[in-house]
């Protein structure tokens, strides 16, 4: 090599490695200030340290984190993906592979049949009740872990199994929907949908012309709506039902013959952090979709007037209402009023709005709102906002006190309908559904906060609903941590048991007694979850804890993947056919992240 072309290869890789991105100095301008300071829904650093760097890269190109993304080249994400997770790139486990832990034989034909759980609430009333789970109360007591799966690529664990027949299908935060063998573990197949998914999915007749019988349904981190082929994995369609930067489907579609009901959500509740975005423009929506095709035959936006301008915040930015009333959980159907239920979460901005932290009611046909509930007038809320007015938060902050969890349909004596409605608040609502959705009765169960009251869901069957109360940063002189049972009619307390002493074995750090796992209830048992990382099974008579156990330990796994529980949060147990399906680590805010997907039965058998 000659010297000139020596001095000019030197040169170049001086230049090269000068302008390579600094991973701490990028996380330290544009990140520090929210992860190093959490608080609400922000994650600290050193939950996001748990992550392989291709995840951080994943939520920062097309997940979470995407539009904050937008404003990096590919190397400087790539930069503080690793400076953050403190690993480099290809150092992580490969993520899944088809000849791992293949099924050895195909499943047997798929027949959908009320001995499943199918979708989020085990029903469209969103009951989160089986009748005939293939378990007895009795035996409830003699569950053991018969296997642990384990997800390469993920320190969170996200979507709620579904069981139909011998099969389980769940989504993942890294993406993929998995087709597993309920019974053993073993992978059917598995679906890219490229970016994260948390619903529940539905499995119900396929499109015709498709060659396929059924297909399963779900959702997306980026809006996007999916029908694959529930034998093979084949995708049969997909659509986006908002063209928001942030929107995303985080309550699971719910399936009724021919139409799918989709919720929509967003997280612009964290990018009005930024004092520069033109805050705010998202608003909360239930979409109608031919299951055959995808084509959206309605939509409703759950703030009926469209933002416009109203003021420049303090650093000069335009700033738009009404915004906000996301539709976080998935929509409950009323067949006999015929008529879709949707909880809301908050508002973004100072513009009123009377839909937002309300129960809507929604006309299935048509899509016309037949008539809201307001529980919390004025609650405006951006995440991570210092002061009053500052930037883009609202000069009348409100506590960020969602409808988070499905309203659940039931009937008293046989005849009455009630629509039972859990708050972050605390507070738990009947309402009317044959008056405008008058307020019957109401019932406060726990002191409320951002990260409080009810979060995920609760259960109700034909008498009691079973409510578990987070108050996960509430002052613990006022927080009331644990789960009560309601008389349905009347909302009169039946018993109320507290949250036992919070006992990790991941140590003292992030360890919560907060119950903000959706709630599932059989004939005779409760299964509520705690951030603790216990999984507790109550007496429906009284409340008394019939069985415990902690999922926050390593496990090993049917597919070789090395697995450890976490905090018990978000989706709750899917219960059916004699077993027992739990995500165990759900740490992405407050709790300890985790990996393993748990299947419980009677010995273990």
């Amino acid at each position: 090599m000659s010297p000139c072309r020596l001095l000019l290869g030197i040169a170049l890789s001086v230049f090269a490695f000068a302008a390579a991105p600094d991973g701490a100095a990028i996380y330290k301008q544009r990140c520090a200030m929210c992860h190093d300071h959490p608080t609400e829904r922000i994650p600290a650093r050193d939950i996001l340290a748990k992550n392989a760097p291709e995840t951080v890269l994943k939520s920062l190109t097309s997940g979470a984190m995407r539009q904050q993304g937008e404003q990096l080249s590919e190397e400087e994400k790539r930069a503080v993906a690793s400076f953050v997770t403190a690993k480099d790139f290809g150092t992580a486990p490969i993520a899944a592979q088809p000849s791992v832990n293949r099924c050895s034989a195909p499943p047997a034909a798929l027949t959908v049949t009320d001995a499943d759980w199918n979708g989020w609430g085990h029903d469209l009333e969103n009951s989160r009740f089986h009748p005939k789970p293939g378990i007895k109360v009795d035996d409830v007591s003699k569950l053991k872990v018969k296997w642990a799966f384990g997800y390469p690529n993920m320190r969170f664990t996200y979507g709620q199994p579904t069981v139909v027949g011998d099969r389980l299908y769940v989504t993942s935060g890294n993406g993929t929907l998995y087709a597993l063998n309920a019974n053993t573990g073993c992978v059917h197949w598995t679906y890219d949908a490229g970016t994260s998914a948390r619903t529940a999915v539905s499995v119900g007749p396929a499109p015709a012309n498709t060659g396929a019988k059924y297909a399963v349904y779900f959702g997306d981190d980026k809006a996007v709506v999916y029908a694959v082929n529930a034998d093979t994995g084949a995708e049969l369609w997909k659509i986006k039902v908002d063209d928001h930067p942030v929107a995303r489907i985080t309550g699971a579609p719910i399936l009724y013959k021919d139409k799918l009901y989709v919720p929509v959500s967003s997280i612009e509740e964290v990018s009005g952090q930024n004092p520069k975005y033109e805050c705010c423009k998202f608003r909360g929506a239930v979409v109608a979709l031919d299951s055959a095709t995808g084509k959206q035959l309605w939509k409703t936006h759950t703030i009926t007037d469209p933002p416009k301008p109203f003021r420049t915040n303090s650093a000069g930015t335009q700033m738009y209402g009404p915004a906000g009333a996301a539709v976080w959980s998935a929509p409950t159907l009323d067949l006999k009023r015929k008529v879709v239920y949707v909880g809301t979460g908050n508002s973004y901005t100072d513009v009123e709005t009377r839909t937002a932290n309300a129960i809507l009611a929604i006309d299935m046909e048509t899509g016309s709102l037949k008539w809201s509930n307001q529980a919390t007038p004025k609650d405006n809320f951006l995440v991570g906002c210092m002061a009053p007015g500052m930037g883009n938060c609202p000069k009348e902050p409100g506590p960020d006190v969602d409808f988070g969890s499905s309203p659940i349909l039931r009937t008293i004596a046989g005849k009455k309908g009630i629509v039972l409605a859990g708050q972050k608040s605390g507070a738990v609502y009947g309402l009317d559904p044959d008056n405008l959705g008058k307020t019957i009765w109401k019932q406060k169960v726990g002191e409320g906060s951002a990260l409080g009251g009810v979060e995920w869901g609760f259960a109700a069957d034909n008498e009691n609903a079973y409510v578990a109360i987070a108050d996960s940063v509430t002052a613990k002189d006022k927080a009331k941590p644990g789960i009560a049972a309601l008389k349905i009619a009347t909302g009169e307390r039946v018993w109320f048991t507290p949250a036992p002493a919070a006992g990790c074995t991941w140590g003292t750090a992030r360890c919560l007694p907060a119950q903000s796992q959706a709630v599932t209830a059989i004939p005779g048992a409760v299964f509520s979850g705690s951030m603790d990382g216990h999984l507790r099974a109550y007496s429906s008579r009284d409340g008394s804890i019939i069985w415990d156990f902690d999922t926050g330990k390593p496990f090993e796994t049917v597919n070789g993947v090395k697995a450890t529980g976490g905090s018990l949060d978000g989706p709750g147990p899917s219960v059916a056919r004699g077993m027992v399906f739990v995500h165990s680590g759900y740490g992405r805010i407050v709790g300890q992240g985790g990996n393993v997907l748990l299947a419980f039965s009677v010995d273990g058998k």
